[in-house]
């Protein structure tokens, strides 16, 4: 069953059935200025941060799950009869009421017709701007002259801070007021203090908001949530609608909103529309803001903006392959949810509440760059210095960083018990990157602080990350677990061991030594290769468990991982990584890629371990908490399956490799949205594994490790259009049944159009290259030999 389709040359996602099996949503506007809405139009809208800047009121894990965001009402003056722009919350028989909402990159448009009127309901947040509009557009397709109301609708929140606002009731509860003025309703938190602008994070200052409504005629206005609602009444029948008039309330402690109501009188045939802008600020910034923008022309104008700028980011990278599905996600909505993940890291949706993860967790964000970096190169660098910065002098790494409140140099060092051993070994990842992306070698020498004290150049950030890692070291000489590795699920007590990070270190050191050797800095990479060849005896006499790689070993001794355990005796981590990182024999790696494909895979991807745990001291392993089959228990853990695709292509099995990859793929799964039940064109943290009871069953969609390390895995490895420092690589691992395909990339700010054949139907080896009809020797153009619009062909075999 599917509830919707994809729309690639407008790049949106159309949804066709209203009654989806979960709220689907889409994200708009930025960290400035930043929104979540559904199909239904639920959601809310915040300034800087969502745990502490949110102005709008949503309520977490209710049913329905996304209500009320931003609401048009409309009410028949002569019948009586009232329903809403979106299917809910008034929820009018699906017989009658016909209705679609489409997603796009950064805005959502949500179109219903219901006895002769016909709406279309836009929202976005315009670039570089500190409001957000809803547009709608209502017209009589009938033919008799139409008398309607219309009434927009949000609830304001009482403080920005969202854990207060939520639960400090007696006291947020007497601190906001709302009121019109000159036209517009202004809101207010707190109104007594002065602002204090230059520091978002001090809760002791004023807040303003403002709310207005352009097109009809205004005929009312409601501050006060429970005049327009009503005691007893919800979103669904508010008091204000049904009876047809707002009551001009204003609001004074409690509960505010923002409704005013528009009258429209429309001939057969004709259309009105009516223009909701909502914003920061206070009362003149609103009335500026309304001149300047509060008109078609200006809605036109800035929604063309919008799409420009995200369609100039997704414009870096477009393919044509044999499988439809593929290009949904590499096209459009795989680069989207990546962009997205880069933006919100794991702050806010309609899982993530902001409130303790309010900026950039260390670990996710340093991943989250490989997704973008071809994209959106120059912002990703920014963010790199700050993650950086992030950086202790002791080589770990601050747990999250929140920019407003960021001052490197002067940050509280963070307490050892507080380490997690894997932090900064994703820049092993992330920065190379970045550098093989833009040519910017430049930036290994770029001098950045630590957060504690101290600084560096990148390359010797770089350095003190594996020296971090070396230096903390368990029983076997491999490095400790600390408070975490990547699976916080893991409690090995601090001087155990973890084999992930094992070879993270592995990899690390291996890359090191690649990076001094491009910066010809010897003695660099003589250092580094002596670390790795000590760690390899270690791996070898410690790691290997006879068919797979151990996953751990405890500071008390116990193994984790090995064919003798019951529960938890495969681990897909270790076996992915011993072969990324080199430390797997070809023997090794065939045998680990077998128990990977017998032990954990199904048709939704592959399980993080197996079997799950059930009797395993909550002490040991934490995942026990989780019922069997869900997340680090036993789940199929979304960000951890492109490493098992990598793994594949690392040993050339493209078939293997991409039936993985169709396995977690969004789209792949369109038509059987039922069982997936979350939104099928973004990825998702987790989903039921085999041993669930609700297996198939995905969860907590769009802000995962899983979009940027699906993007990567797909253009640079799938594709294997992959930047080098030198040049452009290119190195397919495909489908033997794929006779080709076609991609533009932009690459060091030159078009280049790409047909790769395969007329032998192989998976992977370049058999010969060219460039605009001239040979290359190997896989690697020379970044020389790249010209603005040059014509790459190879040819598989």
């Amino acid at each position: 069953m599917n509830f919707g389709h994809f729309d690639d040359a407008a790049r949106e996602y159309v949804i066709t059935r209203p009654d989806t099996p979960r709220a689907w949503s889409n994200y708009l506007g930025s960290r400035r200025y930043g929104a979540i809405i559904t199909n239904n139009a639920g959601g809310y809208s915040f300034t800087h941060s969502p745990a502490s800047g949110r102005f709008l009121r949503h309520r977490y894990n209710s049913v329905p799950m996304d209500m009320p965001g931003r609401q048009f009402y409309l009410r028949d003056r002569t019948s009586g009869d009232f329903w809403s722009a979106a299917w809910q919350p008034v929820g009018k028989p699906l017989a009658e009421y016909q209705t679609t909402t489409r997603f796009g990159l950064g805005y959502a448009v949500i179109e219903s017709e219901y006895r002769g009127i016909r709406t279309e309901a836009t929202y976005f947040v315009p670039l570089d701007r500190d409001f957000e509009y809803w547009c709608l557009k209502v017209t009589n397709t009938g033919p008799a002259p139409r008398t309607l109301s219309v009434f927009s609708f949000c609830e304001f929140t009482t403080e920005w801070s969202l854990g207060q606002d939520t639960l400090n009731l007696q006291y947020t509860q007497y601190i906001s007021d709302a009121t019109w003025q000159d036209g517009l309703i202004q809101a207010s938190s707190c109104r007594r203090l002065p602002e204090d602008k230059a520091n978002f994070a001090n809760g002791d200052q004023s807040r303003w908001w403002w709310m207005a409504q352009v097109g009809g005629t205004i005929a009312g206005y409601d501050c006060d949530r429970e005049k327009f609602l009503g005691v007893y009444r919800s979103f669904d029948r508010p008091e204000a609608v049904e009876r047809g008039a707002c009551g001009d309330s204003e609001h004074f402690s409690d509960n505010g909103c923002g409704a005013i109501q528009s009258d429209l009188t429309l001939a057969p045939g004709e259309t009105a529309e009516v223009i909701v802008l909502l914003g920061i600020g206070k009362t003149p910034v609103a009335k500026r803001t309304r001149a300047k923008f509060g008109h078609s022309a200006a809605v036109d104008r800035e929604l063309a903006k919008l799409k420009e700028h995200w369609h100039g980011l997704l414009d870096t990278m477009q393919v044509q392959t044999p499988d439809a599905d593929f290009d949904h996600m590499t096209n459009v909505w795989g680069a989207y949810n990546a962009l997205m993940t880069f933006e919100w890291s794991r702050s806010c949706s309609l899982v993530y509440t902001g409130e303790h993860r309010d900026g950039f967790g260390f670990r996710d964000t340093v991943q989250d760059f490989l997704g973008v970096t071809g994209m959106m190169p120059a912002a990703v660098r920014e963010r790199m210095i700050l993650m950086l910065s992030g950086q202790d002098s002791t080589g770990g790494a601050q747990p999250e960083i929140r920019p407003w409140a960021h001052r490197p140099g002067k940050m509280k060092p963070t307490p050892p018990s507080h380490y997690r051993s894997d932090d900064c070994q994703w820049f092993f990842n992330s920065v190379p990157a970045y550098v093989a992306e833009t040519g910017d070698v430049a930036f290994y020498d770029l001098v950045v602080p630590y957060a504690d004290k101290g600084k560096a150049t990148v390359f010797g950030h770089l350095r003190r990350a594996l020296e971090f890692n070396l230096e903390r070291t368990g029983k076997h000489g491999l490095p400790c677990g600390l408070l975490a590795d990547w699976n916080d699920c893991l409690k090995l007590g601090y001087k155990g061991e973890s084999v992930f990070v094992t070879f993270q270190l592995r990899l690390g050191l291996k890359t090191y030594a690649e990076i001094a050797t491009q910066l010809g800095r010897p003695k660099e990479a003589k250092w580094s290769l002596a670390e790795l060849t000590k760690l390899d005896r270690k791996i070898a006499k410690t790691c290997w468990d006879g068919k797979w790689f151990i996953w751990a070993i405890s500071e008390d001794g116990v193994v984790f991982g090995t064919k003798k355990a019951k529960e938890g005796q495969i681990y897909l981590n270790t076996q992915c990584w011993a072969i990324l990182s080199g430390a797997a024999t070809p023997e090794q790696t065939d045998k680990s890629l077998a128990a990977v494909k017998s032990k954990l895979a199904s048709d939704y991807g592959l399980a993080l371990c197996n079997p799950p745990f059930d009797k395993t001291p909550v002490k040991v392993m934490r995942a026990v908490l989780f019922n069997p089959g869900n997340k680090e228990n036993g789940g199929i853990f979304s960000h951890t399956q492109s490493w098992a695709v990598l793994a594949e292509i690392a040993r050339g099995n493209g078939d293997q490799a991409y039936a993985y990859y169709r396995s977690f793929m969004p789209s792949a799964q369109n038509d059987q949205a039922e069982v997936r039940e979350i939104e099928p064109y973004v990825h998702c943290q987790s989903t039921h594994a085999p041993a669930s009871k609700k297996y198939g069953k995905s969860r907590v969609p769009w802000l995962s490790g899983t979009a940027s390390w699906s993007h990567y895995t797909a253009t640079n490895y799938i594709l294997g259009i992959r930047p080098e420092i030198d040049g452009l690589r290119i190195d397919p691992c495909i489908p033997k049944a794929w006779p080709g395909f076609t991609a533009k990339r932009v690459f060091r700010g030159k078009t280049l159009h790409i047909e790769v054949k395969n007329p032998s139907g192989v998976c992977r080896d370049v058999k010969s290259l060219t460039i605009d009809g001239r040979p290359i020797a190997g896989n690697l153009i020379p970044a020389a030999q790249l010209r603005n619009g040059a014509k790459i062909v190879a040819e598989l075999g």
